[in-house]
């Protein structure tokens, strides 16, 4: 462990003599400052806090990582190139611990900035917060809105539904003999899915969609100050002049309105005026919530007020499970995952690759990364014959890859106020290192240990 620790101290030493370090902490040190005084988001505070923390966020895990990709692919590769590795190999240390301490030496470097610059952020954040000249309602939505932690229930499509229906739309139409001519199965297939999938959400002038969701539990409902929230967008077919579509909602036990039921609990109407395309949220009182966590949402399409037909979409209900601090404490380890495998990546490639190749491997992977469920789901949209391909080939690669995007990505789950759990982290970290970066490590120290560094000259 002294041999481990003794690489990792000096392999520290070696990253900040690095001209990159400074640049990227000195980068850090003047932007995070100059974002939170001039970015103004859509005007209101929450905005601006959403804005900033995406942002500054965004940017430390970038830098963070470009950093850990020169350090981790030079620092092997110049003790090679140098032949310094030649007066460590002859002392009593493993190959193997070599890598440790190597690895070690950058996860310290890592750990440290990420928590001097997460903190800056954190602080940051809270003097925005407390120095905003805004009005009380900013405030209150402010903090009902991003500082919490909330846990989402979501709406699904079915899928396999859907998909039927598009089969029995192409077999009607190919034994009619009105196949589209020139376009694939897939292509086909996947338009008429499109259509289900748009019939399935669509609501005509004057008509109703519901959604119904199980389990809604808060500590306690009837709390006056206890609120749940519901988010959506909204799509038009044909778009309105002026952006916005008028809506009337309904949030409750709709239960209650069949025959011969008993109102137990409120189910109050909400109506909004909304611009499309944009997320839209608003909260409503968690009394609403029927006694056995059943929670009804129907939208009516006003036909006095709207002339098109209105596609709600990620229709979503929030509910407060915990605070800001712990929510971004679990971002911030997020972040950390992200550094430590791309640290094990650069380390382990640079055991047999010269410096250039190990750097444009390791930025391949950092933004395949960044786009891994883009590519995933664009590679699997392709012909049947294709798949085929992709399915036995590049998955498997693709698997390899770590994913950043989607649910990987720390910054929307602290500018949406949404819960980053424990459990969640800790699926990610063991995939992330427990898996992948392991079988990256372990591939690293056996080539290594193979290696032929030097040759004996007698």
């Amino acid at each position: 462990m002294h041999s481990i620790w003794a690489v990792a101290r000096n392999t520290l030493s070696q990253a900040l003599r690095m001209k990159i370090a400074v640049v990227i902490i000195l980068l850090m040190l003047v932007l995070l400052p100059i974002m939170g005084r001039i970015m103004v988001g859509d005007g209101t505070l929450l905005g601006k806090l959403q804005t900033f923390t995406s942002y500054s966020l965004g940017l430390i895990s970038f830098l963070l990582c470009v950093l850990t990709i020169a350090i981790a692919a030079f620092t092997l590769s110049n003790d090679l190139k140098r032949k310094h590795i030649y007066l460590v190999l002859t002392k009593p240390i493993r190959r193997a611990e070599l890598l440790a301490g190597k690895l070690l030496g950058i996860v310290l470097l890592d750990a440290m900035l990420l928590a001097v610059f997460g903190v800056a952020v954190f602080v940051l954040i809270l003097l925005i917060w407390r120095y905003a000249d805004v009005p009380a309602e900013q405030r209150l939505k402010t903090q009902a809105e991003f500082f919490t932690s909330r846990v989402a229930i979501k709406t699904e499509l079915d899928k396999a539904q859907l998909t039927r229906r598009a089969q029995e739309r192409y077999d009607k139409l190919k034994e009619q003999d009105q196949l589209p001519e020139g376009m694939s199965f897939a292509s086909i297939l996947g338009e008429l899915y499109g259509q289900e999938s748009m019939k399935e959400q669509k609501v005509d002038p004057g008509q109703v969609k519901e959604w119904s969701f199980e389990n809604v539990r808060i500590k306690n409902p009837q709390d006056p100050n206890a609120v749940i929230f519901v988010r959506y967008k909204l799509q038009a077919v044909s778009e309105p002049p002026d952006q916005k579509i008028f809506s009337r909602w309904r949030v409750g036990d709709l239960r209650q309105f069949e025959v011969g039921a008993q109102i137990k609990t409120p189910v109050p109407p909400v109506d909004r005026t909304d611009t499309v395309r944009a997320a839209q949220e608003f909260a409503i009182s968690a009394s609403v919530i029927a006694p056995d966590g059943h929670l009804g949402l129907a939208f009516y399409n006003d036909p006095t007020l709207n002339q098109t037909t209105v596609i709600p979409q990620d229709v979503e209900v929030l509910y407060k499970t915990g605070g800001f601090a712990g929510n971004y404490l679990r971002a911030i380890l997020l972040i950390f995952v992200r550094l430590i495998f791309l640290a094990v990546v650069g380390v382990s490639l640079s055991t047999w690759l010269s410096f250039p190749v190990t750097i444009l491997i390791c930025l391949v992977v950092f933004f395949a990364g960044l786009t891994n469920g883009f590519i995933v789901d664009a590679i699997g949209s392709l012909q049947t014959a294709v798949g085929i391909i992709y399915s036995f080939t590049v998955k498997p690669l693709l698997w390899l890859l770590p994913q950043f995007d989607g649910v990987y990505n720390p910054g929307s789950y602290i500018v949406e106020g949404r819960t980053l759990g424990w459990t969640f982290l800790a699926a990610a970290a063991s995939l992330t290192l427990a898996i992948k970066a392991m079988l990256m490590l372990l591939l690293g120290i056996v080539i290594f240990n193979r290696r032929e560094v030097a040759k004996a000259v007698v």
